[in-house]
């Protein structure tokens, strides 16, 4: 891996839906003291409405429009040198678009996560609207796991330990 001088202080974690992003990215941030966004729970607050409702009543092309926004404006907040963890949703990375915009603003951590964790972890959860089929699922992370792959750097989530996966991040050449 080539690593080369990103522009920004902002730490962009990618993976698949509950593969720990949220609560990684929150004690991450905590830890090096920077500020801590969720995207997706950006995206509800603004719309007052949480994601299931947006795919159902107005589409995933709209909701990952809305998502393209929620991420500039972030991007542009950490341009200006405000450091920050950025958590964002399972299909956020997989866009060109939103990869055009953190590509080098910022560093990508892919937390990488097995299926059969993931299908623990969702267990009867129908608040995400592309865990819905859940015979669909495992494709879904097959097609997703290459351009995953494009991250920065790849952690292994091979444990419920938040602050081992903290540690793992923490411990990555940027620090």
């Amino acid at each position: 891996m080539t690593l080369k001088l990103k522009r920004t202080p902002g730490l962009y974690l990618v993976g698949f839906m509950a593969c720990g992003k949220t609560s990684v990215g929150l004690s991450l941030a905590r830890e090096l003291g920077w500020s801590f966004i969720d995207i997706d729970r950006e995206i509800e607050a603004k719309e007052g409405k949480r994601i299931t409702q947006i795919f159902l009543e107005r589409g995933e092309a709209v909701f990952r429009n809305l998502e393209t926004e929620m991420i500039g404006s972030r991007v542009a907040r950490i341009e200006a040198c405000n450091p920050c963890v950025v958590a964002l949703g399972g299909g956020a990375f997989v866009q060109p678009r939103n990869w055009e915009l953190i590509e080098n603003n910022g560093v990508t951590v892919w937390l990488d996560c097995a299926l059969e964790t993931i299908r623990q972890r969702l267990g009867d959860d129908t608040t995400r609207p592309l865990a819905a089929d859940r015979s669909a699922l495992a494709r879904l992370f097959e097609d997703r796991r290459p351009l995953y792959g494009r991250a920065d750097f790849r952690i292994e989530v091979d444990t419920d330990d938040i602050s081992a996966i903290v540690g793992k991040i923490l411990d990555l050449p940027i620090f």
